[in-house]
């Protein structure tokens, strides 16, 4: 498809939808979000350039290729339960780490983890339906 309007909206729009995709993976751990609806926007940030510039261009944006992403998010999603269990508590146990500099505190879990393998899953996932998808028709 060649239109002016959707290429350039798609450039304007692409770094808004993956920006927000991630402010949605953030928030999610405090309020409504997390991995999944976070992955399905940073999904349709990808799609839409899909559709406006073709799979190729979106191989090329992506830099990685969408079935590798879903198997660093099953491997984030095993991690994250297997970690508990080196200190003899149940698989997916939620366990944090807490650190301090100076003023800036930060916090580190496992559950922070499994969102980072659900958001690369269904990223991954919906990229690859939609590369298929577009190259069949």
């Amino acid at each position: 498809m060649k239109s002016l309007i959707l290429h350039t909206a798609t450039r304007l729009m692409i770094g808004v939808l993956v920006l927000f995709s991630l402010f949605l993976f953030f928030r999610g751990h405090d309020e409504p979000g997390g991995g999944f609806i976070g992955g399905l926007v940073g999904a349709g940030a990808f799609t839409l350039y899909a559709i406006a510039f073709g799979s190729e261009a979106t191989r090329k944006v992506l830099r990685i290729h969408p079935i590798t992403l879903i198997a660093l998010g099953l491997l984030s999603l095993v991690v994250s339960g297997l970690i508990p269990m080196f200190f003899a508590e149940p698989f997916l146990t939620g366990k944090w780490l807490f650190i301090e500099w100076g003023a800036f505190d930060t916090k580190l879990s496992t559950p922070l983890l499994f969102d980072i393998g659900v958001y690369l899953c269904v990223v991954g996932f919906i990229v690859t339906v939609i590369f298929s998808l577009e190259e069949e028709g």
